[in-house]
């Protein structure tokens, strides 16, 4: 019975051990899957989080931002073309002295008024050379009409080639500026070469050439503005006009300064107002005769103060109403302007 009973105990031995065997065999595979899961689910997610071969680095993102600030010009794009509308009527009203002044008494004296209205209609066209170059031309067609006299003119004014260059890019927070220089042609009918009692000019009758500086500063929703030029007028000769019992022949016109000076303000992204100022010094004018005589017109000063109203009408197209006054003697009464972008296929700005 003993010898029986211990045989029985050494069958089961075995076979226990065996059930524990297969009991820690699939412990271990399980614990080996999930061990597997949890490392697979680890490398995807660093794989997820790490960065991908098509993904930019903080290094290529600020490069990108430089080069966009490199580029960043207020001026045309090199290659554009921009061609653009204006309309400007201005009123002028004075009253002229006649006097005649013979061996210390008065021997003749009329106050003759004077009344001139000026249209102008110009086109403005524009190229950008480089992105921080840029060159145009405005051709102006001008109507005067003088209702006191009863004189009228028509035909094209000066017309006139400008450079404007921007040296630096514009960074946003700083102030822009851009140099400009311009050249202006005597193509409008001269003061100088017609019968003054008869007829009315278009053009300043000389040639001169302008350079001068304009910057600019974004203070949103505010942009502050000015400018300001030295413009040197060629001396016109070989005149032959007949002022009085005289010969006019050679006329200086002297040099001009002029500033400006403003702000814009956004009233919305469809609405801007802007107002501005205009100071405008001219020096004396100089008339010398055939009799070897000389008349000079002295120096002076004008102002103008003009307010402007931009209106979006398009997402690419903005058009600016303004009327301006005149502050001094010798700026026009009253002005009323209108401006507007001209798209033609194949030549318009966008």
């Amino acid at each position: 019975m003993r010898h029986k009973k211990h045989k029985e105990a050494g069958l089961n031995q075995p076979l226990g051990c065996a059930l524990i065997l297969i009991i820690a065999m699939v412990f271990a595979m399980a614990t080996s899957v999930h061990a597997q899961e949890n490392g697979a689910s680890v490398d995807e997610a660093r794989e997820a989080l790490s960065k991908q071969e098509d993904d930019e680095g903080s290094e290529e993102q600020l490069e990108e931002v430089f080069q966009a600030a490199e580029q960043n010009y207020s001026l045309l794009e090199a290659g554009r073309h921009s061609l653009n509308y204006s309309f400007n009527y201005s009123y002028s009203g004075d009253q002229r002295l006649d006097l005649e002044v013979v061996n210390g008494q008065v021997r003749n004296l009329d106050v003759t008024p004077s009344a001139t209205h000026n249209f102008t209609n110009s086109f403005s066209y524009d190229f950008g050379f480089k992105d921080n170059l840029t060159i145009g031309t405005r051709i102006p067609l001008v109507s005067k009409f003088d209702t006191q006299e009863e004189l009228n003119a028509n035909g094209v004014g000066d017309i006139s080639v400008t450079t404007r260059w921007q040296p630096n890019p514009h960074v946003p927070g700083t102030m822009s500026t851009t140099l400009f220089s311009t050249l202006s042609t005597k193509t409008g009918v001269s003061p100088f070469e017609i019968d003054v009692n008869r007829q009315l000019s278009t053009g300043s009758g000389y040639y001169s050439i302008a350079g001068g500086a304009s910057v600019s500063k974004v203070l949103d929703p505010v942009v502050l503005f000015g400018s300001g030029s030295l413009r040197y007028n060629h001396t016109v000769k070989d005149l032959n006009q007949v002022r009085g019992a005289r010969l006019l022949e050679e006329v200086d016109p002297g040099f001009t300064l002029s500033s400006s000076g403003g702000f814009s303000y956004s009233l919305s992204y469809d609405i801007s107002l802007s107002m501005s100022v205009q100071l405008t010094y001219s020096d004396e004018t100089v008339l010398r005769f055939n009799d070897g005589t000389e008349a000079a017109a002295s120096d002076q000063m004008s102002g103008l103060i003009n307010m402007s109203l931009g209106t979006r009408v398009s997402d690419t197209t903005i058009v600016n109403t303004s009327v301006g006054f005149g502050l001094t003697r010798g700026a026009p009464d009253f002005s009323v302007g209108f401006s507007m972008p001209i798209n033609i296929s194949g030549l318009s700005e966008s």
